[in-house]
């Protein structure tokens, strides 16, 4: 997809810092601007949970790959 402005491969980054790299990466995006995510399982519990908790209705997300070894979601700031 050429028209993501971010990509981020989350199974590089230690846990501790998973998440906060996934929050300063949405922040820095414009309305309108896409991120993808890469990890190794499914991310619906970070999707649906923490970003919805930190970043209520400020997104929309959708798979481009959903597994078993490779998971990668499409994450567009409204």
């Amino acid at each position: 997809m050429s028209d993501i402005k971010l990509q981020i491969d989350i199974t590089k980054h230690q846990p501790i810092d998973r998440y906060p790299t996934v929050s300063s990466a949405f922040e820095s995006l414009a309305s309108g601007e896409k991120m993808e995510l890469i990890n190794d399982h499914d991310m619906r519990p970070l999707l649906q949970y923490k970003l919805s908790i930190d970043y209520p209705d400020q997104y929309d997300w959708k798979y481009t790959e959903q597994g078993p070894e490779l998971c990668r979601v499409v994450l567009i700031k409204r």
